[in-house]
């Protein structure tokens, strides 16, 4: 069956989003939309457009003509959307011990999506062909965060990931070691834009990140897109 829409368990009335998989000639009003597969998504139907794997674009009156699986996400009421810690958001402090207690970063619900099947050195770009696919679990949730708030750098993570900015603007950043002064990349983020993973393969079901923390500008919210062997 084509189109099959439900919606993800941060949906609220403050944030619009759904997950479409099977998608044909599915007409977007006003949403990001997240290639959350490894195959490429089609928009567009006068002048068709590739969105790769695990990136996205904006679609305002726009159309996905077909996709394997898309997460549509859009914030509709701004105003008062840092309440989303009285919305059922977990304060990340109540997660990690070590974490800043003046840091306001704050996490949704997590939505397990599916089970996708792709080569995690196609994932971060260090090959282009399957060679040795594996079955991962498909994870998203949001984080929410004010303006220039410093996420806090850290570089240990159990599974791949990357993200999606869905409101404001911000940065993903690369540290040499655990220290601001040691940056070596910004990766600025407007609203629709996908980065390149930031991991590389050094094993079975190994993968080794920089240093790294999502920097916001101005009031964000972004997706996380993470697979799980």
């Amino acid at each position: 069956m084509r189109n099959q829409t439900r919606d993800l368990a941060f949906a609220d009335d403050f944030i619009i989003a759904k997950l479409v998989e099977n998608v044909s000639d599915y007409e977007i009003e006003d949403a990001v939309v997240v290639n959350v597969s490894p195959s490429p998504m089609i928009t567009g139907s006068e002048h068709p457009a590739i969105v790769p794997a695990w990136k996205s674009t904006w679609l305002r009156g726009g159309c996905i003509k077909s996709a394997e699986r898309a997460a549509l996400v859009k914030v509709v009421r701004p105003t008062n959307l840092g309440g989303c810690m009285f919305r059922g958001w977990d304060w990340l402090g109540n997660r990690i011990k070590s974490f800043p207690r003046d840091t306001p970063l704050f996490i949704s619900a997590q939505d397990t999506i599916g089970r996708v099947r792709t080569d995690p050195q196609v994932f971060t770009n260090e090959r282009r062909s399957d060679e040795a696919p594996q079955d991962f679990t498909l994870k998203l949730n949001l984080w929410w965060a004010p303006g220039d708030t410093d996420c806090f750098i850290h570089h240990i993570h159990p599974f791949l990931e990357t993200h999606t900015q869905i409101h404001g603007y911000g940065r993903m950043q690369k540290f040499r070691e655990n220290d601001a002064a040691s940056i070596y990349e910004d990766v600025v983020m407007p609203i629709g834009y996908s980065h390149d993973p930031f991991c590389r393969v050094t094993g079975p079901n190994q993968w080794t990140y920089p240093w790294h923390r999502y920097y916001a500008d101005s009031e964000s919210v972004w997706l996380a897109i993470e697979l799980h062997p």
